[in-house]
């Protein structure tokens, strides 16, 4: 059965995961807005856990236009209950639906947010404690973003990010004692427990807290449905994300983030945005992978589990790193398809035009001072040109003054490329709703840069993706080689 959803995704990824939904899950109704991705399909838990791109998974159950902002607290309380309590039937249906997908994990008890059975979990927790407490941390700073606070953080204000102050609390549902609740409806009056959790930023932050907003609507599911609150570990989690753009209320489908891969035991760059820069390289059966800046091999693994029919290599001059990057690789049970070794990314021990595409996250800073070192950049570049086939594909991962300073770096080489006749601009190019390339995307910036400003010897841009890093803004590049480096 078919069923409506929304997936987080960190900004300039939503392009990514719209296009992933669609080819991995044969999802319909796609579309996006900051932040999320929207979608129907009839996949299967197992099949919606392998989504790669996006943060956390939820089922819709109500996406409005922004609510209306009043100084008259009341009222727009009022507004947000009715959210959830205007159509209980729709809301029991969508909870049913989520009923129906967490009963198809099992015992696994990998659906909901925290837990299913809280009465079993109170004998586990006694034995299982200090390893909650490590799962829970690394929730928290896997999903910083979603209010990951515990039963005794009422409100946590998150650091601005923009001009937009983000404020996200998980209620203390106390409310009215049973005797003063209005009769529940029937058919969902039973020893059902559930915690809210709120995100709103933008104008109705400013009049009300995500304490305020929570506590409201926890107090009106009691009434209308007679469910009962628990913070610890609750049948049901009930999101809610109001801001400027819309007033969404979903329920996460799985406890953990999907952007948390069990098989990656140390992280090192974010995964959903190793996967993206991955699934930009064209990777076919039979091709020969390369990042000659590996670090602890994320891209790599992302690049190695999604396509296996690959062949895989990593170079880099720590061996920190690349112990880290080794240990992973065997967590992941990927030895035979990735290789690792020492050498320095200026000078590779490689055959030239031995390699189908090159992936890398440039180091922004701090493996080499940009200021100092930048001399060092068409090196770099020079020698993933030469390792490449023709027609193969460079994706770098560059941050805002890298990304400046190699613009300058390659100019004289671009104008080269001009003068040949490689075409005098190139438009950048994002994916949209559906996907597909285009000139212009949700994230990616406007306007449209000149050839001279990109190319660099026999590598010509395919695309720019501006995404971020959580503090930091990237850029993702994707080039082309078109002839045999020199030529």
């Amino acid at each position: 059965m078919a069923a409506r959803y929304f997936c987080t995704a960190g900004r300039g990824l939503e392009p990514f995961l719209a296009r992933e939904v669609r080819a991995r899950l044969g999802a319909t109704e796609v579309d996006y807005v900051l932040g999320k991705v929207f979608f129907t399909t009839a996949a299967e838990p197992a099949e919606l856990k392998e989504l790669k791109s996006g943060e956390r998974l939820f089922l819709l159950l109500k996406k409005r236009v922004p609510l209306s902002v009043s100084r008259n607290k009341g009222k727009v309380l009022h507004e947000i209950k009715r959210l959830l309590t205007e159509e209980p039937k729709s809301c029991l249906d969508v909870i049913a639906t989520w009923r129906k997908l967490r009963s198809h994990e099992g015992k696994k008890d990998d659906v909901s947010q925290e837990n299913a059975l809280p009465r079993k979990r109170k004998q586990e927790e006694e034995i299982n404690t200090a390893c909650k407490r490590q799962k829970t941390e690394q929730v928290r700073e896997v999903v910083s973003k979603e209010c990951q606070a515990g039963a005794g953080e009422n409100c946590v204000v998150s650091e601005e990010s923009g001009q937009d102050c983000q404020t996200e609390s998980k209620a203390a549902l106390e409310g009215p004692t049973r005797s003063s609740v209005e009769k529940p409806i029937e058919n969902e009056k039973q020893n059902f427990s559930f915690r809210v959790s709120c995100r709103c930023s933008g104008a109705i932050a400013k009049i009300l807290t995500s304490q305020e907003i929570g506590r409201a609507v926890g107090i009106a599911l009691r009434k209308q449905f007679g469910w009962q609150a628990d913070l610890r570990a609750p049948d049901l989690e009930i999101f809610l994300h109001l801001n400027d753009v819309h007033s969404v209320v979903g329920i996460p489908l799985f406890r953990l983030p999907l952007a948390n891969r069990e098989y990656i035991k140390t992280a090192g760059l974010r995964s959903t945005v190793a996967w993206a820069m991955a699934s930009l390289a064209e990777i076919n059966v039979g091709a020969f992978v390369l990042d000659p800046m590996c670090g602890l091999g994320t891209i790599l693994l992302e690049a190695a589990k999604e396509w296996p029919e690959a062949c895989y290599w990593g170079t880099d001059t720590s061996d920190s790193q690349l112990e880290g990057a080794s240990v992973n690789i065997k967590t992941a049970g990927l030895d035979d398809k990735i290789e690792l070794f020492k050498a320095s990314v200026k000078a590779l021990p490689l055959p030239s035009e031995s390699f189908d595409a090159v992936i890398s996250d440039i180091p922004f800073g701090k493996k080499f001072k940009i200021t100092k070192d930048i001399q060092l950049l068409p090196d770099i570049l020079q020698e993933m040109e030469r390792v490449l086939r023709v027609g193969g594909i460079v994706v770098l991962l560059l941050n805002q003054d890298l990304r400046k300073r190699i613009a300058k770096t390659v100019e004289h080489e671009s104008l080269n490329a001009i003068s040949d006749g490689a075409g005098e601009m190139t438009a950048v190019k994002a994916l949209d709703n559906d996907g597909n390339s285009s000139s212009l995307g949700a994230g990616v910036e406007e306007p449209v840069l000149s050839c001279g400003q990109m190319c660099f010897g026999s590598l010509v841009p395919d695309g720019i993706y501006e995404v971020s890093l959580g503090k930091t803004d990237a850029f993702i590049y994707k080039y082309r080689k078109i002839s045999t480096a020199g030529n």
